[in-house]
């Protein structure tokens, strides 16, 4: 397991997934639909969690200008981690089951593939409220509260 660090010293675990394509999880994606479908939206939420416990999400990472030369050309810049912020002022680190879901929210995005559990700890080690997965969807689902520290313990 390597450490990859992205802007203001974080990091985030990325284990290998061998052979991984980026295809998404349709197990998971069916999970996280019926939670919108409210069939039984709690039991589907606890199913996306169970699930999410042994699944591969793609961590979106983007490159942000920090300093342009006087042509107007990069002349610094780093590798972050990307979150977003709700009107409340929570924060939540965006994941993603798929390369399809994530080039619908940014086709420039690079996937850091990691783990259920190592996407909770990064977002909680990063102040977020929540991981947000699938923001332009096929289907979105936030994880929060006590589902995502659950999710970053593991267990």
């Amino acid at each position: 397991m390597t450490d990859q660090s992205f802007g203001k010293g974080r990091s985030i675990a990325s284990p290998a997934f061998a052979g991984d394509d980026g295809v998404g999880d349709p197990v998971l994606r069916q999970a996280i639909a019926m939670g919108v479908q409210q069939v039984t939206a709690e039991l589907a939420r606890d199913l996306v969690l169970e699930l999410l416990m042994e699944s591969r999400l793609l961590v979106a990472v983007v490159a942000v200008l920090d300093e342009m030369d006087e042509l107007g050309g990069d002349k610094d810049s780093h590798m972050t981690v990307v979150s977003m912020v709700n009107p409340n002022g929570e924060r939540g680190l965006l994941a993603f089951t798929g390369l399809d879901s994530m080039a619908q929210w940014d086709p420039k995005a690079r996937p850091v593939p990691v783990s259920g559990p190592d996407c909770a700890r990064a977002a909680l080690d990063s102040q977020a409220n929540a991981v947000v997965i699938d923001v332009m969807g096929p289907i979105r689902h936030v994880v929060t509260d006590e589902r995502l520290r659950f999710l970053a313990q593991g267990r």
